[in-house]
């Protein structure tokens, strides 16, 4: 018995040492594979939740931007319709009017606090291109992860098959995949261009 297990380690050993070349090259290219797809889904995830974020202030900056403008609305109204009631020339009145005035002014822009409309209407458009920013570059991050997730099944294909035609298509392929994503990293405006 313990020669039999002997004879079979020294045969596996054999067998890894000097067969078996493309199968452990093709093991090594999955494993690199892998470890490309995995920062590829870390940085597509990243970009997922920042722009998920994003969305949601850009959201918030809008409802207070329409909060403001129904305010300012009903105030407007407000005075309008007290400056035609019969005690406009009483000077109480006067001054809430002009109160209310100043109000609805400063409710449209308000630069001190960036609270106006004309100010929550810039932030919010600035979060909305920060969110299709992060948007954008998920789904470009989602595309790599494509490339790379079909060249590890094309390379597993290989494997069991033995066809090494598979093992080409999934080393170009993964290639690509790896490209793209070094691209998208690297912020290079030919492959973002072409994803978008």
């Amino acid at each position: 018995m313990g020669d039999a297990i002997e004879e079979l380690a020294d045969d596996s050993a054999h067998e890894s040492h000097h067969g078996k070349g493309p199968e452990k090259k093709i093991g090594l290219m999955i494993a690199f594979l892998a470890l490309f797809l995995s920062l590829s889904e870390m940085n597509g995830k990243m970009h997922q939740t920042t722009g998920l974020n994003v969305n949601i202030e850009a959201s918030d900056t809008w409802n207070f931007y329409q909060a403001k403008s129904i305010r300012q609305t009903m105030l407007r109204v407000t005075a309008e319709s007290a400056q035609t009631s019969a005690n406009k020339d009483n000077e109480d009145v006067k001054k809430q009017i002009a109160a209310w005035m100043k109000t609805v002014e400063r409710y449209e822009s308000e630069p001190a606090t960036n609270e106006g409309k004309k100010e929550l209407m810039a932030k919010a458009k600035m979060l909305e291109e920060k969110r299709d920013f992060h948007f954008g570059k998920y789904h470009a991050f989602e595309t790599s992860s494509l490339m790379i997730q079909l060249s590890i099944v094309l390379s597993s294909v290989a494997l069991l098959s033995g066809i090494i035609l598979f093992a080409y298509a999934a080393a170009g392929l993964g290639s690509l995949g790896v490209v793209v994503l070094a691209g998208i990293y690297f912020d290079v405006p030919f492959i973002l261009h072409l994803l978008h």
